[in-house]
């Protein structure tokens, strides 16, 4: 029976698990609240800002929270399925990140310009929308851009709707292009390249905006403590999703061992280079691993920080795994023994989950080099949203770029000329 269900599903594994996990987040919407306060918050998270730090477990309560999610996961799953594109560790990657932005910024309505543009993008190039897909499903990180115009254009209703529509596909034709510059500029050690050009265009946005006597507002909207429930939940899930790896791998584990040589630098893409099984379960392990790190700090599982663990679970597809993590997230713990701040700092808690995007650094270059890449992204993140005021979702993304673009130079300007003494001292051994 197993083997027949096995063979069915052969090549539609990962698929059938965004399917799975997109009823989940409906069912956890219904579980945690009746039909009427689903209505009703959605209605809250659609016409509210959405600037960071928003979050929708507190603005407009767990159950709209979750079905939120899971419309953004319906969405992006359709528009994978309508370019036809497979199901590989990139796109478990940008599914995982727009369900976790779907906890705080995203909704299908500030989405929804900014996917029409790389779509138009597409058209214009005459190239297939799957070429640019990925970019879109990234890209939505500038959804608040779209709600924060609708609130500052100074028309009439009518007018700020066409207008910011407009804006919002504008954003999403100059997406493509700038994100394939940024790859060159961090060398495909930050795993959330579009976070940084993203950063780039919202910083330019904003100074326009500014120049206009726009000026953006703070945003700090924050649920303290943890939801029980919904922790074993998310537990649950991830040792389902172990279980259900494990299943299609008929029990074996060795595989993961394989995972963890890999240095993660992008493009490395678990699903394609492992398969399936092996990445499901290394997907688990690195989601357990964030979500038991912020409990232990006694962290609070808002919907940033509850939707960074998810961010994280599906970077496990895509580059990520506790070898090259864990130096990372180290670094970003032991800096808070040194400044300011405190591990339970709101901005700090969502860094050590986020820094996962700084693993190819660790990869590459070892957990000495990934300790200072956390402790480094632990001091920018915290000033970098200041430069498009919250209206760049991947604010961590921006930071995570700036790290490697810092580092990655330094790092190999000095282990080129230790190789260069050590390979003079070989040769003069030799002639001795």
């Amino acid at each position: 029976m197993n083997v027949k269900i096995r063979e069915k599903i052969k090549g539609k594994e990962m698929k059938v698990f965004v399917y799975a996990s997109a009823f989940l987040l409906y069912v956890a919407a219904f579980l945690l609240a009746t039909p009427a306060e689903i209505i009703q918050g959605m209605k809250t998270i659609i016409w509210s800002k959405d600037a960071l730090i928003t979050d929708y477990f507190k603005l407009a309560g767990y159950g709209a929270a979750f079905f939120n999610a899971g419309l953004v996961l319906t969405i992006g799953t359709t528009l994978v399925n309508f370019a036809r594109l497979p199901f590989t560790g990139i796109t478990i990657a940008a599914l995982a990140i727009d369900v976790c932005f779907g906890f705080w910024g995203k909704n299908p309505v500030n989405i929804f310009p900014i996917f029409l543009g790389v779509i138009l993008y597409a058209k214009l190039h005459r190239a297939s929308v799957g070429r640019y897909l990925y970019t879109a499903l990234f890209g939505a990180c500038l959804g608040p851009v779209v709600t924060e115009l609708m609130y500052k254009l100074p028309f009439t209703f009518e007018v700020k709707l066409i207008l910011t529509i407009i804006i919002g596909i504008l954003i999403g034709m100059m997406l493509p292009p700038l994100s394939a510059h940024t790859v060159s500029m961090h060398m495909g050690y930050n795993l959330f390249n579009v976070g940084f050009s993203g950063g780039i265009l919202a910083f330019a946005i904003v100074c326009i905006m500014r120049s206009f006597s726009m000026e953006i507002e703070p945003a700090f909207i924050w649920q303290e403590g943890f939801h029980k429930e919904i922790t074993i939940g998310i537990y649950g899930y991830f040792a389902v999703t172990f279980l259900y790896g494990l299943w299609l791998k008929n029990g074996d584990v060795s595989g993961l061992r394989k995972v963890l040589k890999h240095p993660g630098r992008a493009i490395a893409d678990f699903v394609i280079m492992d398969g399936p099984g092996v990445t499901l379960m290394n997907m688990a392990i690195v989601g357990m691993v964030a979500e038991t790190y912020i409990l232990c700090i006694g962290g609070d599982l808002s919907g940033p920080v509850q939707g960074a663990v998810i961010m994280a679970f599906g970077y496990g597809a895509f580059g990520a795994h506790i070898k090259n993590y864990l130096p990372v997230l180290t670094g970003v713990f032991f800096s808070c023994f040194i400044n300011q701040y405190t591990l339970t700092t709101p901005g700090i808690q969502i860094a050590s989950i986020f820094c996962i995007g700084l693993a190819p650094i660790a990869g590459q270059f070892g957990p000495i080099a990934g300790i200072g890449a956390g402790f480094l992204h632990s001091a920018i993140v915290m000033y970098t949203n200041q430069m498009y005021g919250g209206l760049n979702l991947y604010n961590n993304g921006f930071s995570c770029g700036w790290v490697a673009i810092i580092m990655i130079p330094l790092i190999e300007s000095f282990m080129a000329r230790f190789e260069h003494r050590r390979s003079g001292k070989k040769s003069k051994n030799k002639k001795v």
